[in-house]
């Protein structure tokens, strides 16, 4: 029997995603440096510091990814290196983006760009960040001056990574700077956040008629721990509606919905995405519980004898993201899966993740679903915010003290797949194997015949 193949659309973008706080080191005027400081904030003490180098070295992974076969990259600009003080623009740092870019599209590489990826300069902290309107032209400003310089090189823009996430994790769950714990405050963050995309999103077609503009939006799996009980559903709607659908509704109908507002119409916002990102990671399984009335009387938990991730980052969960694809669908763009990975740092669950995740994103594509690109988290291993440098997501492992670099086995399977741009049978048996059954049942069922 021939060797079975899964093929990707021609032109399909394949690449990895970082974030200026998370590589480039030295990130010394924004709210995360400042929040390193203090002890107790991040796992095990650790600190960003270098990170990995990116600011002096960024051209060196670039150079990997190319010959890893990658075609795209997904980075982050550093609000706080551009406009150090309000009003003040760094011409040397806006000119490393510039340096940056240049060296991805001399490498054949297609940039996305993300406006903001968690961090804000400490200026705008002193101004009250993200919870008072007064952001949002302040934003605006810099995405427009931002789109002005570098407009040129980047036709991809993603204008906020994971608004649900920043909202949730620094203003109600006090794990992020500013560590506080307000849920009312969260959803006006989230709000002013979602008013600032869509006044960016008009600045940069103002200047970029033919850009592509859209978001990165953290995606989770809600499943109710009986599906035929109408308060466990209940209990996985309620984090559903407030995680997924608040964003989702406001980037394309335009509506802040309750509990952003009373269904506030901002025309800035309808229809104010040309592409939509996934971040796509796992799922939680949701029961309704009478005594957690401050988590929506919903007991979050994960499948007894599911796989997990390191450092119990989430549940292994493929099928989630075919889930996804599908519903998602329905909002009519072209989607990219701008972040998808696990932290792994022995790398024996990431080459069967990649396989597994790739196959479920495969059979959506073929469903009809227009997902255009595939931007795995991330390239090398980086700076996790509150975990520090205790969970390793890199196809390319990191050495923090010498920044020696060395390309895992999961690197490896991913270069064949970008190169390829598809999953061969002969990857499956040699990097997986033990998924060959579900990949391709009727090579495995084959082969099976011919040993009996």
């Amino acid at each position: 029997m021939e060797q079975a193949t899964m093929r990707f659309p021609q032109g399909f973008l394949w690449g990895a995603a970082t974030s200026s706080h998370q590589v480039e080191g030295n990130n010394t005027n924004n709210d995360w440096w400042e929040w390193e400081q203090q002890p107790g904030h991040i796992l095990d003490g650790h600190r960003s510091g270098l990170a990995c180098d990116w600011w002096n070295r960024a051209e060196q992974d670039f150079d990997l990814a190319r010959e890893m076969g990658q075609n795209a990259h997904r980075l982050s600009l550093e609000w706080s290196r551009i406009e150090p003080r309000e009003g003040e623009w760094d011409d040397d740092a806006i000119a490393r983006y510039r340096q940056m870019l240049v060296g991805l599209r001399q490498r054949g590489l297609e940039p996305m760009v993300t406006l903001h990826h968690f961090t804000n300069p400490l200026w705008l902290v002193e101004k009250g960040g993200w919870e008072t309107e007064t952001v949002v032209p302040l934003f605006e400003r810099y995405v427009t001056r931002v789109a002005e310089e570098l407009g040129d090189l980047v036709e991809l823009w993603s204008v906020l990574n994971e608004p649900n996430v920043y909202a949730i994790l620094s203003y109600a769950g006090g794990r992020w700077p500013p560590g506080k714990q307000n849920l009312l405050l969260a959803f006006k963050v989230l709000s002013n956040m979602l008013l600032a995309h869509g006044r960016a999103y008009q600045a940069i077609h103002r200047l970029q008629p033919r850009a592509k503009v859209g978001i990165a939006h953290a995606v989770r799996v809600f499943n109710p721990a009986r599906p035929d009980s109408r308060l466990d559903r209940l209990a996985a709607w309620i984090p559903d509606y407030i995680f997924n659908r608040l964003v989702l509704t406001a980037l394309t109908e335009g509506v802040l919905a309750f509990p952003l507002a009373l269904n506030r119409r901002v025309p800035d916002l309808v229809d104010s995405i040309d592409f939509l990102g996934l971040n796509y990671y796992s799922r939680d399984v949701v029961a309704f519980d009478v005594s957690r009335p401050g988590e929506f009387f919903g007991r979050r938990f994960y499948p007894e004898g599911a796989e997990m991730s390191d450092g119990g980052y989430g549940e292994v969960y493929p099928e989630g993201l075919y889930r996804l694809l599908k519903r998602l669908a329905a909002c009519g763009k072209p989607i990219y899966i701008t972040e998808n990975g696990l932290p792994d740092e022995d790398d024996d669950q990431r080459p069967r993740f990649l396989l597994t995740h790739l196959a479920a994103m495969q059979r959506a594509i073929e469903e009809g679903v227009p997902v255009q690109g595939y931007f795995h988290w991330s390239l090398v291993d980086n700076f996790e915010w509150a975990e520090g440098w205790t969970l390793r997501f890199g196809l390319i492992a990191l050495n923090v003290e010498t920044q020696e670099r060395t390309l895992r086995p999961s690197g490896q399977l991913y270069k064949e797949i970008c190169q390829a741009n598809a999953i061969t049978q002969h990857m499956v048996e040699r990097y997986a194997p033990e998924v060959l059954d579900k990949l391709f049942p009727a090579q495995a069922r084959a082969g099976r015949q011919s040993i009996a």
